[in-house]
């Protein structure tokens, strides 16, 4: 980095850095494989199909998944708008023919329904239903969280007109990591829907979407390169009866059944909401990146998380210029630590370690209303991956210790 020192990389919130298996897998894809998915009757053409399909089957068991409930988007956010858009087409005319009618039933939302999200989603978690209920005309609600960075009780919002209930399990600026199983069996006693973000959790935390929150959830979402995996791929996990009952998000070659000029019928799922040419090396990728994560062991890499969290989290406690912002515990947190210096701009702050080859994430990093919320208008956002290292948690405090002394600040 910038004068020869050597890169302090505790980004990872953002994007990972990938392993060499995953580099090579995607690469021998395209090497050795390289053909349009299910498309051509020749072997390339069926070499290719395999691996794809071989690589959905590595993913959902990574996530205790079914291969047909495991949808293939181009990143966590599109795997959230998938839902919620096709929530909005569930209400046109036709749009649920022949669907199963208790799983139809749970799709059509109108005015009086009510949305729930919370005050700490990410923006892809929150624009999209904010799109949903303008669309449909239901109403938005909210969640609110503790000063501590917890959530409120599910009452204070879940209820009986609740209809789509969407929550993170891990917040990718407080690092909350929640016990959803309360709110997940408020939403599920009122029949509602219950669509999880596991961005910032599928990477640290063995997540199973059959035993999450005491029963599992509708849908749950993550993306790649989070992960370990490529960039340009992200998952959707679905119940079978509710993909099966949706109508499609994009429209075109692959996800038909039938086509004629008059109309078209589509093919079942996963293959409904894969329209056009899948991302059949991204997706070889991010099975190699499941594979790896499952070799060194998901248990293991949650307990080098609280590793890492527990160092640095002790080692700000002891500079009152700084203000962590979440849980002051290390045990309700994962993956990450945001903070703000007194006096000083979160991008200046990150500008500093910047110069020493420290990369840290500063802004509202897609959470403006749970910035407004905590008082702040930006944070300074430092997170793990399954590489980082103590030693690397303690070249970053050291560069911001180098903060009051740049801006003159009294500490």
């Amino acid at each position: 980095m910038r004068g020869g020192r050597p890169l302090v990389y505790l980004d990872s919130g953002a994007t990972s850095q990938k392993p060499t298996v995953v580099l090579d897998a995607e690469r021998d894809f395209y090497a050795t494989h390289n053909a349009a998915v299910h498309r051509g009757a020749h072997q390339l053409a069926e070499e290719a199909t395999e691996a794809f399909e071989a690589a959905r089957a590595t993913v959902a068991a990574f996530i205790g998944a079914d291969s047909e409930s495991v949808v293939f988007t181009k990143n966590g956010t599109e795997a959230i708008n998938l839902v919620a858009y096709a929530l909005s087409n569930a209400g046109a005319d036709g749009a649920l023919d022949g669907a199963d009618p208790e799983a139809a039933s749970r799709l059509r939302l109108g005015p009086g329904d009510e949305i729930v999200v919370t005050v700490m989603e990410h923006h892809a978690n929150l624009v999209p239903w904010q799109e949903l209920a303008r669309r449909t005309g239901a109403t938005l609600r909210w969640l609110d969280i503790t000063d501590d960075g917890q959530l409120v009780p599910p009452e204070t919002a879940i209820g009986h007109r609740t209809r789509v209930l969407a929550v993170t399990q891990v917040s990718n600026v407080l690092a909350t990591h929640h016990d959803l199983t309360p709110y997940v069996q408020a939403a599920r006693s009122h029949g509602a829907l219950v669509v999880v973000d596991a961005c910032q959790s599928v990477p640290h935390l063995p997540v199973d979407v059959q035993q999450l929150a005491g029963g599992g959830v509708d849908f749950l979402a993550f993306t790649g390169h989070k992960v370990l995996g490529p960039s340009g791929i992200g998952v959707l996990y679905g119940r079978p009866e509710l993909l099966a009952a949706m109508p499609p998000f994009l429209t075109g070659g692959s996800m038909i059944e039938v086509v004629r000029m008059e109309g078209s019928t589509y093919a079942p799922p996963p293959q409904r909401f894969e329209a056009g040419v899948p991302v059949a090396a991204q997706a070889v990728g991010l099975a190699a990146a499941c594979d790896y994560l499952t070799a060194v062991g998901m248990d293991r890499v949650a307990a080098h998380d609280q590793v890492l969290m527990r160092h640095a989290l002790g080692t700000l406690a002891s500079r009152g210029w700084v203000r962590v912002l979440g849980p002051a515990e290390p045990e309700p947190r994962v993956g990450a630590v945001a903070f703000t210096v007194d006096g000083v701009h979160p991008h200046d702050v990150g500008q500093v370690l910047d110069d020493q080859g420290v990369a840290v994430r500063t802004g509202h990093h897609c959470a403006w209303p749970l910035h407004r919320r905590l008082g702040v208008t930006a944070s300074t956002r430092v997170s793990f991956g399954v590489y980082t290292t103590t030693e690397e948690v303690d070249a970053f405090v050291a560069a911001l210790d180098t903060v009051p002394a740049v801006f003159g600040l009294a500490v």
